[in-house]
């Protein structure tokens, strides 16, 4: 390619150590507000998704309890998804307050990395709104793409993995001449993110792992990247000496693998096109601009990586519009083009950069930033419905939008409050519990000992289904009491779990309690006995569970 600009020393070479000190307070300030408008209410407000909050809370129970993810539950989300809620209700004790007191801990060690990494690399103008927006990201309780006030802790592994992986994105550029030389310090923050998306999401951290080495290739960075990679190794080392479930880990994302399908189709991949083309074209149009005033391979193969990986990772989340990393991107892309010195005919074509990049940064961190402030203004003064679960009871339901969502998630709360009462009226306070649905509320809920062996999350078509699904000997093997709800937050997961467990289900437990939202079957005491006995003389004509569809949700 040929050169349309003029190599010349990047400005700013002396920006004096106080102005970048100042610069990197400045990001860590923004992480410490975000943080207490998260945590300090105390409470968690939702609109939506409960049942989802419900699984990481349930994984923080069960670690509270002792248990190890993987390897005492399954889940084929990574068990720090589990560890930030766990340590959230360590330190607040409460589970109201698990996951924006987890969450605002996340946010504090990330404005730490964006404040080397962003202060190291970018010029304030560029850097301070793109670490904003990162940083609200992660603090905002809400799924990406959806309205504003749409509050929900629900796939708050995904706003994780796209302001890591942003975060990642910025260190493509060379550290400002002005910064101090940091090796150690570019090494230490890119294998922290890495590791933060292996063991959050996998496939955040397979992208995070593949951008390293794309960056074997900058021969001007290949010391910090390389020295990255023995970081990140090491870890994985010493976590699996503690931790010891990776294997395990890695055998439920299989599972979880076969049950949702394989490679993304075309059709599919098309209409996450569709959907948001508008912040693609944008995209698109910073990219051109920049090849065309600074021609270079090396941003070629970023743009390609930037759009591709965006696609693909958006494509397997739940979630329809807002591909995050693309406005880090274009930020980065903007501060690149900033640094060369352009010809004095080019040199305002350039302007147009900033006003894109901000096109891809500002609705997102506008709707963050708003969905955050309702989150402390509802928590704050507990407003809405508790949840009817004694534990829970600083968890609330709000109504925004969608009267239909409130409606639906007000009648499963109704739910929860009949299961206890019946659990309560069995005497069955030592008792393990499971839940033929999405998830098990109720040992987390009513503080029980959880059962192990089992999973935290069943999703039909995702985590199991009829051909691939834990067998029912492990995971009912600690199980003493099976709740079946007549009403299911999630009906296929409910109908297909009735379905594949029935048999065994009829074999090894009895009913009995129905109440009007469900039946709950108790292990029978001659189970030893006949687990003892050979096939041919067990009862095999014990009636199965009447198992019958009663509403379908549209959950």
């Amino acid at each position: 390619m040929t050169q349309a600009s003029t190599s010349m020393p990047e400005k700013d070479t002396l920006r004096p150590a106080v102005q970048l000190n100042w610069w990197r307070a400045t990001v860590c300030s923004i992480g410490l507000l975000l943080a207490g408008l998260l945590s300090l209410p105390g409470g968690t407000a939702t609109t939506k998704y409960v049942n989802d909050l419900f699984v990481f809370l349930d994984g923080a129970h069960r670690i509270a309890a002792g248990q190890l993810p993987n390897v005492d539950f399954h889940t084929s989300l990574g068990p720090l998804t589990f560890y930030i809620p766990a340590l959230g209700y360590a330190l607040s004790g409460s589970m109201g307050a698990a996951m924006p007191v987890g969450m605002s801990l996340l946010i504090l060690f990330l404005s730490l990395v964006a404040a080397e990494v962003v202060g190291s690399r970018m010029h304030w103008a560029f850097g301070l709104p793109l670490a904003t927006f990162l940083l609200l990201v992660v603090a905002a309780p809400a799924n990406p793409g959806e309205r504003i006030g749409e509050l929900s802790f629900a796939m708050f592994y995904n706003r994780i993995g796209w302001a890591s992986l942003g975060l990642l994105l910025v260190m493509y550029l060379r550290r400002l001449p002005g910064a101090s030389s940091g090796k150690s310090a570019d090494a230490a923050c890119a294998s922290f993110l890495v590791l933060v998306m292996l063991y959050t999401k996998v496939t955040y951290g397979v992208v995070g792992l593949a951008f390293l080495v794309f960056m074997l290739f900058d021969r001007r960075q290949i010391g910090w990247v390389t020295l990255a990679f023995g970081l990140v190794a090491a870890s994985i080392l010493v976590i699996e000496l503690v931790w010891g479930g990776g294997v395990k880990y890695l055998l439920d994302i299989s599972l979880a693998g076969k049950n949702s399908g394989g490679l993304p189709t075309m059709t599919a991949l098309g209409h996450v096109v569709r959907t948001n083309l508008a912040d693609l074209l944008a995209y698109l149009a910073v990219a051109i601009i920049l090849f065309i005033l600074t021609p270079s391979y090396r941003h070629l193969l970023f743009v390609g990586f930037s759009i591709a990986t965006g696609i693909l990772l958006i494509e397997q989340n739940f979630q329809f519009f807002g591909i995050l990393t693309l406005g880090a991107s274009a930020a980065v892309l903007s501060e690149s083009l900033f640094r060369t010195e352009l010809r004095c005919r080019y040199a305002r074509a350039r302007i147009a950069l900033p006003l894109l990049s901000a096109f891809l940064l500002i609705p997102a961190a506008v709707t963050n930033a708003v969905s955050l402030a309702i989150h402390a203004y509802y928590t704050a003064g507990e407003r809405g419905e508790a949840i009817r679960l004694p534990a829970f009871s600083e968890i609330r339901l709000v109504q925004m939008w969608s009267a239909g969502q409130y409606e639906y998630f007000r009648d499963y709360n109704r739910t929860l409050a009949d299961a206890s009462a019946a659990l309560s009226q069995l005497n069955a306070g030592s008792e393990r519990v499971a839940v033929l649905d999405f998830v098990n509320p109720f040992s987390a809920g009513l503080d029980r000992t959880p059962p192990a062996g089992d999973s935290v999350w069943y999703h039909w078509g995702r985590t199991l289904g009829p051909d691939y699904h834990p067998a029912a000997e492990e995971m009912f093997a600690d199980v003493d009491l099976i709740l079946d709800p007549k009403w299911p937050i999630e009906i296929w997961t409910g109908n297909g779990m009735r379905d594949i467990y029935a048999h065994y289900i009829a074999r090894h437990y009895d009913l009995v309690r129905e109440t009007a939202d469900w039946r709950i079957y108790r292990k029978n005491a001659s189970r030893t006995e006949a687990d003892r006995l050979p096939r041919s003389e067990m009862t095999s004509d014990r009636p199965k569970p009447e198992f019958r569809l009663h509403r379908v949700s549209g959950g």
